[in-house]
């Protein structure tokens, strides 16, 4: 059963994945009303009658986010019964399951009323705490086997600082992203690093939300570097700390690169799927880290109670 339940896990987290990728794609095409004002019905035809490259990819999508809630429904209550014992696991079964239901009610909300730009960039990042849950949920099932030294960690506050505030900011960063995607400023500045070769600051709105996910994107590549500096340093015991930082390093430089790559060979798609991808490895891999962060306290408080205590010097 339990190697059943792994296997089912990580398709869960794939389909979640593929999600994420198809919302990306919908926005990058265009193809948000490629079945009209209609929901769920695609045109408000059940088997759609006029095929458009738009309408079957925001079909797809619809179809794939369905699928996805029918399997992150199975794998919450599989998980609950499972491996119920363990703390986290029925609080990240019921965020996955409930944060996919508002993602699909979100996006319902825009094809039938239309939603600003503002409103539809919250769309990716509630998706993306979807995602994390499953991912997380799938990390615990793996767990059980006790391979790693992921339930007894005890970090440093500088440590601990460091998760809790980058994945807060990744999360700014993220829908920044994803303000960039539905405002359509992907290419307002022509040349990268820099908005344009010709002055160095931004004139209008689009080149300002390009300019500021950049910044917003060179300041979480700074702060990562520097906590995995220091997981480098004082945390190399702790395999799971030190490779989640360096794993965290790669995904970032890597949607860095295709950020650039993005503005350099002018929006090309694969590029732009790529992106939406290494964001979410990395977000994943940040919500572990801050999981293993709350372990942590947890395991410090219990080490500080007076019965700890007395067990102590009993040794």
């Amino acid at each position: 059963m339990q190697r059943s339940l792994k296997w089912f896990a990580v398709v869960t987290t794939v389909a979640m994945l593929f999600v994420l990728i198809g919302g990306a794609l919908v926005t990058k095409t265009g193809s948000g009303m490629g079945c009209g004002r209609s929901w769920p019905l695609c045109n408000g035809e059940l088997v759609p009658s006029d095929i458009t490259p738009e309408l079957v990819i925001e079909l797809s999508h619809r179809l794939v986010s369905g699928l996805a809630g029918f399997l992150v429904l199975i794998l919450s209550v599989w998980s609950w019964r499972a491996i119920g014992h363990i703390r986290e696991t029925k609080f990240l079964a019921a965020v996955s399951f409930v944060f996919l239901v508002l993602q699909g009610l979100i996006g319902a909300a825009a094809v039938v009323w239309g939603q600003s730009d503002f409103v539809l960039a919250l769309h990716f990042g509630i998706s993306l705490i979807s995602f994390a849950s499953v991912f997380l949920l799938t990390l615990l099932i793996f767990e059980i086997d006790k391979k790693f030294d992921a339930e007894a960690l005890v970090l440093d506050r500088r440590m601990k600082r460091h998760i809790y505030g980058i994945i807060a900011y990744c999360y700014v960063v993220v829908y920044t992203g994803a303000l960039v995607r539905h405002k359509q400023a992907s290419l307002a500045c022509p040349s990268w690093p820099l908005c344009s070769r010709s002055r160095p600051f931004p004139v209008q709105l689009h080149e300002w939300v390009q300019m500021g996910h950049r910044l917003a994107a060179g300041l979480i590549i700074v702060w990562i570097l520097v906590a995995t500096i220091r997981a480098v340093k004082y945390h190399k015991h702790q395999r799971v700390i030190y490779w989640g930082w360096i794993v965290s390093l790669i995904l970032v430089l890597l949607q860095m690169m295709t950020g650039a790559l993005i503005v350099f060979t002018q929006l090309n798609l694969f590029v732009a799927l790529a992106h939406a991808f290494f964001i979410s490895c990395l977000f994943g891999v940040l919500s572990y880290l801050l999981l293993l962060a709350i372990r942590s306290k947890r395991n410090e408080q219990e080490l500080s109670t007076p019965a700890n205590h007395t067990f102590q010097k009993a040794k």
